[in-house]
C-alpha cells in the first residue's frame, strides 16, 4: 500500500525538493502552504484542509531567517519566530495527530538549526524558537513511541529562497561556503534526502534524533 505524507510548506525551497523526491519514489504527498493560501499557522485558529484517511508522514518545514543584534530585536520579532516555526508546528501537530495514529507506521519530521548546538552571533530569536522545536521533538517521540516517530534536522546555511538574501552576491556565498568544512553551501535536495530517509520504513529504528546536516558545521573546525 502506497504511503502518504502531508508536506507543510511544500511548494518552495527543501519542501518542495521533498515533495518531488517522494513523488518519484510513488508516495502520495499533500502539500499545504501559506502562499498558496490554503492555510497561515500564525493565525490563532488556523483553517486546516481536511483531509480523510491516515496520514503515513507530517513534515514541518516553515521556517525563518531573522538575524539580528539581540538590541536590535523587539519582542514581535521573537514572538514571530515562535509562531513561525514552534507554535505552528504545534497547531499542525494538534490537528493532524488523529491520521497519524490510524497509520500502521507513521513518522513526524520537524526543522530546526545548527545556530542552535553552535552558538553564533545575531541568532538568538531564531535560535531559541528552534531550541523549541528540537525539545519538541525529543519530548513528542518519547511520548508518541512506539506507534509515531519524531525526528528533527538541523541543516546549516542552505541555497533557498529563504536564505536569498544572505546569498544575495558571490562575496556573500564565498563567505558563507568558507565557513563549512566541506566548503560548500548545501542544496534543498540535500535536505530533502535526508528527510526522504527519515519519513520512511528505512529509518524505522530511528526517533527522537536531531540530525546535523550542516556541512560538518556543527562538529568540524573549518581550517
Amino acid at each position: 500500500m502506497s504511503k502518504r505524507v502531508l508536506i507543510v510548506g511544500g511548494n518552495t525551497g527543501i519542501g518542495a525538493s521533498l515533495n518531488q523526491i517522494l513523488k518519484n519514489e510513488g508516495i502520495e504527498t499533500i502539500c499545504i502552504s501559506r502562499n498558496q493560501g490554503e492555510v497561515d499557522v500564525c493565525e490563532d485558529e488556523p483553517q486546516f484542509p481536511e483531509i480523510e484517511g491516515a496520514l503515513d508522514g507530517l513534515v514541518y518545514c516553515p521556517g525563518s531567517i531573522n538575524l539580528k543584534p539581540f538590541r536590535g530585536l523587539k519582542m514581535t520579532d521573537f514572538e514571530h519566530d515562535m509562531n513561525v516555526n514552534y507554535f505552528g508546528a504545534i497547531k499542525t501537530l494538534k490537528n493532524y495527530l488523529p491520521h497519524l495514529k490510524s497509520s500502521e507506521s507513521a513518522s513526524v519530521l520537524l526543522f530546526s538549526t545548527v545556530a542552535v548546538q553552535k552558538g553564533m552571533t545575531f541568532h538568538s530569536s531564531i535560535s531559541g524558537a528552534k531550541g523549541a522545536v528540537e525539545g519538541l521533538a525529543r519530548s513528542l517521540a518519547a511520548e508518541l513511541a512506539p506507534t509515531i516517530r519524531v525526528n528533527c534536522i538541523a541543516p546549516s546555511l542552505t541555497d533557498t529562497p529563504l536564505a536569498s538574501k544572505l546569498l544575495r552576491n558571490e562575496k556573500q556565498r564565498e563567505g558563507a561556503e568558507n565557513r563549512h568544512p566541506l566548503k560548500s553551501i548545501g542544496e534543498s535536495e540535500d535536505i530533502a534526502q535526508m528527510a526522504q530517509f527519515l519519513v520512511s520504513d528505512k529509518a524505522k529504528w530511528i526517533t527522537g534524533q536531531i540530525i546535523g546536516v550542516d556541512g560538518g558545521m556543527s562538529s568540524l573546525a573549518a581550517g
